[in-house]
């Protein structure tokens, strides 16, 4: 078994990965921004049983856009490869 087949097999097992955190960080960031531009942009389901029903959710949208730029950044990483090691 050679070094290049299991390099090889590995890249393409994180390929679903990369694409569900990519996704996933997108939409969480458009939601985070719908959340701190006005409560009339973001849709009903999303302040569904929240108290306040009119208004800014800075909280909200500041966690929907750190989570969403860290998976975005887990993406990233995740389409990083190692540098193959010299074997002698």
């Amino acid at each position: 078994m050679s070094t290049a087949s299991v390099s090889g097999g590995s890249s393409a097992s994180k390929k679903p990965l990369v694409i569900v955190l990519a996704v996933v960080g997108i939409v969480l960031i458009i939601v985070g921004i719908l959340y701190l531009v006005g409560g009339s942009a973001v849709p009903s389901f999303l302040i569904a049983g929240s108290h306040v029903k009119k208004g800014h959710h800075l909280a909200r949208g500041g966690v929907a856009l750190v989570v969403g730029l860290a998976a975005l950044v887990g993406a990233w990483f995740s389409t990083k490869t190692k540098p193959a090691s010299s074997a002698s």
